[in-house]
C-alpha cells in the first residue's frame, strides 16, 4: 500500500494530465458534428489495425513460458478485431444513412 501511495504522490502531475485530457476529450467528442463521425471512425479503425499488428509483435517477442503475457497479448488482439469490426459495422451504417433512399 505504501507503494502505491508513494507511486502517486510521485506522479502526480502524470495523473493530473490524464484527468485534463479525460475531460477535453469528452468535451471533443461531444461537440463533433455528425457529419465527421464517419471519417473520425476510419482513423480509429486504422489505429485500431496498428494496435493488433503491435499485439502481435509484442507476442512474438514473448517468452514461450511466460503464459501472463501471452494470454494479454491475446487478449489485446481479440479486443483489437473487436473494436475493427464494430468500427467498420458503424462506419457502414453511417454511409448508409447518407444514401439516397429509392
Amino acid at each position: 500500500m505504501n507503494e502505491l501511495i508513494a507511486f502517486l504522490s510521485d506522479n502526480l502531475e502524470l495523473f493530473y494530465i490524464l484527468i485534463l485530457a479525460i475531460f477535453i476529450g469528452v468535451e471533443l467528442i461531444k461537440n463533433v458534428p455528425t457529419v465527421l463521425h464517419t471519417p473520425l471512425m476510419s482513423g480509429a479503425n486504422a489505429l485500431s489495425g496498428v494496435v493488433i499488428v503491435g499485439a502481435i509483435i509484442v507476442m512474438l517477442q514473448a517468452d514461450p513460458t511466460d503464459y501472463l503475457s501471452l494470454a494479454l497479448g491475446f487478449i489485446a488482439v481479440v479486443f483489437g478485431i473487436i473494436n475493427v469490426i464494430g468500427g467498420f459495422a458503424v462506419t457502414d451504417r453511417m454511409l448508409q444513412m447518407f444514401k439516397k433512399k429509392k
